[in-house]
């Protein structure tokens, strides 16, 4: 565990002090399942994806968080939405109170080969009737939701 903290709803959280463009990718196979990857630092399954570097777009950054963390190359193909609510803050041990700011992208993939990372101690496709089953944070969660209901237009929220 790295020490991270998730908080979401939660009176007792720290204030946010640093705001940090993110991007994560819905990716889907030809049945319908969606890539998860079970977090090393949390133990619950979560969508790939990361923070921005200096010099690349968003769009770049999500394709290689999703290589790094999953093994697989991809490509965008929507806009699932943008999540940015200020009642969810990630704590870290250094001191840094990060805000939610990440833009989730519907993404498929177009090569390379599935493969765990030290972010992560398994990724598969998750068929979407055992999301109620797995240890999902609530953010993730309404993502995947969105994904399910099958949206025409992005989540702005």
């Amino acid at each position: 565990m790295t020490g991270r903290r998730d908080y979401y709803h939660d009176p007792q959280a720290p204030v946010a002090n640093s705001l940090v463009p993110a991007a994560a990718a819905v990716v889907t196979d030809p049945r319908g399942r969606v890539l998860l990857q079970r977090r090393s630092d949390s133990g619950n399954w979560s969508l790939p994806g990361g923070a921005m570097n200096v010099g690349e777009t968003l769009q770049q950054c999500v394709v290689r968080e999703v290589r790094e963390e999953t093994g697989l190359d991809v490509e965008v193909t929507g806009l699932l939405g943008i999540y940015s609510d200020p009642a969810h803050v990630i704590a870290y041990p250094d001191g840094e109170v990060r805000q939610e700011f990440t833009v989730t992208y519907r993404a498929h993939v177009i090569g390379g080969t599935i493969s765990i990372s030290d972010e992560s101690t398994d990724v598969r496709f998750i068929d979407p009737a055992e999301f109620s089953v797995i240890p999902i944070h609530d953010t993730v969660r309404l993502r995947l939701k969105h994904h399910v209901e099958g949206r025409d237009t992005p989540y702005l929220g």
